[in-house]
């Protein structure tokens, strides 16, 4: 593991509360799938819902929602979008499966938690270890998330599917 793998397996960030049921063309209108710049797409994430979002929020900033977030279309576009503003996880009580599979692709934390949404302030710094499974907030307390399995966390270690694939064959290769 390298020492950017290392960071990846914990998110540091301020806290943006969402409600139940964001869906894809929340998260980023259709009207920007013309775009293929993912810098581009990631000036327009959630400006539906907080005008100007991509520029208030800091990297590394974590989502945190409440049931079904990221349903609607399969569209890759709306977990690009949020990485590429600098979110550095979305922490939802559910998430919709694609929506899912999409974050975890890409190399964005998709982290699920039934209590979080309903304990978290808005604009609270949070602490997520993705390996313990744990959100720790300002206050001491902390938060249970469900825990990745190996090869989910092998994949954001990675940084993403591809970059994962490529160092999976690399090895293949060299043997």
């Amino acid at each position: 593991m390298t020492a950017s793998s290392n960071r990846m397996m914990k998110v540091r960030g301020r806290a943006w509360l969402f409600g139940d049921d964001i869906d894809t063309d929340v998260i980023l209108p259709g009207k920007y799938l013309v775009l293929t710049d993912p810098d581009e797409l990631a000036k327009h994430a959630l400006e539906g819902l907080v005008s100007g979002f991509s520029a208030k929020i800091s990297r590394g900033d974590i989502i945190v929602a409440g049931k079904n977030f990221g349903c609607g279309s399969s569209r890759e576009h709306a977990p690009l979008a949020l990485k590429y503003a600098g979110v550095g996880a979305v922490v939802a009580k559910s998430f919709s499966r694609i929506f899912f599979r999409n974050a975890i692709n890409i190399g964005l934390p998709a982290v699920i938690s039934k209590d979080a949404r309903d304990v978290i302030k808005e604009g609270e710094m949070l602490s997520i270890d993705l390996e313990e499974g744990l959100i720790s907030r300002e206050d001491g307390s902390r938060v249970v998330v469900d825990k990745y399995p190996e090869f989910l966390l092998e994949i954001l270690k990675d940084g993403g599917l591809l970059q994962n694939l490529k160092r999976r064959f690399s090895k293949e290769v060299r043997k």
